[in-house]
């Protein structure tokens, strides 16, 4: 008898992953397969996508559709409700209101030959519970999980491994709480952040989509910096911050160390309210592909010291931040892996 596998798409605007788990939830592959989303062709150009990725996939690794007995699909909100998208920055105007759930469960039976178990959620919250599995081992710790990129994701994933949603599919999206900026030394106005709120989202002080503001106002500082004088585009100046603090720049090293104060006093904020076990620090600046151990030993250390002196003493001696450990892998394997637990209840 074929052994059953769980399958997880993890789809952004421009990107989509695949993964899958064995029952005993053991990723099958950990090589990345990551194909174009094509949104900017329409839903169905999304949907046979997400089916020939599907093909792909188990075509490397010799298995077969037979064996898939459910999917999962991690893929950025906001939601209307389950599985219709409401209005999001990342997609076309068009895919407001779409019903991704019922078009991909058809697309997925018309494949399979049979109706297939889906699951649909935020692509934070499955990364979360991807990164829970490997962090808590055989204890049953709860874990948080923040991870910075181009936004901030966040999951808050229980002792039942699953993460923590809300009523209306909006919970932990922590990246829009209000940074606690009368402790940072800022000035001026908040940074505004993609989602509208003026009260200065954390995600705004911790991720890609605030470095042009925070370059901007570090180079101030640093008026004979190399940045200062450049032509070249902002996007360009931002997108070269890491290397150059991974090679001592001091504006850099000043930008990220700022950034890694702002997550700090964030998660001594939400331990306050969630009281995890276990924080786990996902994203680009924890890619061992593209950062030093240096650089995230760094970033870690100041998140550590500036969360601690905030936390009640029991969870200043228990509590462990660390980071990520499956990189681009962790939102096809969350997906994969809720499939999987979905399927047991």
């Amino acid at each position: 008898m074929s052994k059953k596998i769980y399958i997880g798409t993890d789809s952004g605007a421009t990107t989509t992953k695949f993964s899958a788990v064995w029952e005993n939830g053991e990723a099958i592959s950990t090589k990345l397969l990551q194909r174009p989303t094509s949104s900017e062709k329409g839903r169905a150009a999304v949907i046979n996508g997400w089916i020939d990725g599907i093909g792909e996939f188990l075509a490397q690794n010799n298995l077969q559709w037979s064996q898939v007995h459910g999917v999962g699909l991690a893929i950025p909100g906001p939601y209307e409700r389950y599985g219709v998208f409401g209005k999001t920055p990342n997609l076309p105007a068009s895919f407001s209101g779409w019903d991704v759930y019922s078009d991909y469960s058809a697309a997925l039976a018309k494949q399979a030959g049979r109706p297939l178990p889906l699951v649909v959620g935020n692509d934070g919250n499955y990364g979360g519970v991807a990164e829970a599995r490997l962090a808590r081992g055989n204890t049953k710790a709860s874990v948080m999980m923040l991870m910075p990129g181009s936004g901030l994701g966040a999951a808050f994933v229980g002792t039942d491994g699953l993460a923590l949603e809300g009523d209306t599919i909006a919970g932990m999206e922590a990246g829009h709480m209000p940074a606690a900026l009368h402790l940072l030394g800022t000035t001026g106005k908040p940074f505004p952040c993609g989602c509208g709120r003026d009260w200065g989202c954390v995600e705004a002080y911790t991720t890609i989509s605030g470095l042009p503001h925070l370059l901007v106002e570090k180079l101030l500082k640093y008026p004979d910096h190399e940045l200062a004088k450049s032509a070249a585009p902002i996007k360009e100046k931002v997108l070269s911050l890491r290397s150059r603090a991974q090679k001592g720049d001091a504006l850099a090293v000043e930008i990220f160390d700022f950034q890694a104060r702002v997550m700090g006093l964030h998660v001594a904020n939400l331990v306050m309210a969630l009281d995890p076990g276990i924080v786990v620090i996902g994203g680009g600046l924890m890619d061992h592909e593209v950062t030093t151990p240096e650089f995230r030993e760094r970033y870690l250390r100041i998140v550590r010291e500036t969360a601690t002196p905030y936390l009640w003493p029991q969870q200043r001696d228990t509590i462990k931040i660390i980071p990520a450990e499956l990189g681009d892998l962790s939102q096809a394997i969350g997906a994969a892996l809720v499939a999987l637990y979905q399927s047991r209840t």
